[in-house]
């Protein structure tokens, strides 16, 4: 399963499940710059598989972190350091990604190997923080990792963090990656950015009214999300996840999507996945 060469004592695999907002409504912005939002998350059957291998020495190293991201940086990393200072554990860990969610695609990866690394390392670690607890160190790391951490489909409010769990249908999905690292920082600071639209309820949202406010705006900005929008609109109602930059569409059955996945154009990634509403990360927590 793995790219990367994983030694026998690692613990793993465990899985860190791509997402998708089925929309992203912008509805203002606060004195501290952080946008208020509704949004609607569900996990795909699809993500990055992480394995841990716990040590006695104090390091936590990184093998398989994006390219072009410091290891410092990174947000395996981040998280258990966050883990071991807030509880005072002096175990270590080399941590192992086997990533193929690509960053700046609004699948979510960094913000789920940060919940998947606070979750399995509070576990093989023995710190018996509750979920709760888990969820607040997480928010410190980035507003989507609380929803990967509580692990189920949720209606996001607030700045991300107030969330209601939901139960959309769980569908096929074709996600298409075109070639491009969308900046989530310069798509929520651009002038242009939509942050007005009305607030909704969950019923309203559930049946399908939502949009993503970002899209017009990075379509402007990133000529392959366009592209990409354009070409998979030509099969079923192609959106956008996130700041992008990956654009997904429901399918009728798996065997549907994957003929449509067949006919990708070259230089794109694609997959096909299901949406789930209950996280991967929980079954395997069993």
């Amino acid at each position: 399963m793995s790219s990367i060469e994983i030694p026998a004592s690692a613990s793993g695999p465990w899985p860190a499940p791509a997402k998708l907002n089925l929309f992203l409504h912008i509805t203002g912005r606060r004195a501290d710059g952080y946008h208020e939002l509704q949004t609607l998350f569900q996990f795909l059957t699809y993500g990055d598989w992480l394995y841990f291998d716990i040590q006695d020495g104090e390091d936590i190293c990184l093998s398989g972190t994006p390219a072009g991201v410091p290891e410092a940086d990174d947000l395996c990393v981040k998280a258990a350091r966050r883990l071991r200072e807030t509880t005072g554990c002096t175990a270590g860990v080399t941590i192992y990604n086997d990533k193929r969610l690509p960053p700046g695609t609004g699948l979510g990866g960094g913000s789920s190997d940060a919940a998947t690394t606070l979750i399995v390392l509070n576990k093989l670690w023995g710190l018996g923080l509750e979920t709760r607890q888990l969820a607040e160190l997480g928010f410190g790391l980035g507003a989507d990792v609380p929803v990967f951490i509580h692990g189920y489909s949720a209606w996001a409010e607030g700045v991300g963090e107030i969330l209601t769990p939901v139960t959309p249908p769980e569908s096929w999905f074709l996600v298409v990656i075109p070639p491009v690292n969308v900046s989530t920082a310069g798509i929520f600071s651009d002038t242009e950015l939509t942050r007005d639209t009305p607030r909704m309820k969950i019923p309203d949202l559930l049946s399908g009214c939502g949009r993503n406010d970002c899209e017009a705006l990075v379509r402007r900005r990133y000529p392959e999300v366009a592209a990409a929008l354009d070409w998979l609109d030509g099969f079923s109602q192609a959106r956008m996840t996130g700041t992008g930059g990956s654009v997904f569409a429901v399918f009728d059955s798996e065997t549907d999507a994957e003929v449509v996945a067949g006919q990708v154009p070259d230089g794109w990634e694609s997959f096909v996945a299901r949406g789930v509403n209950r996280s991967p990360l929980l079954s395997a927590m069993e």
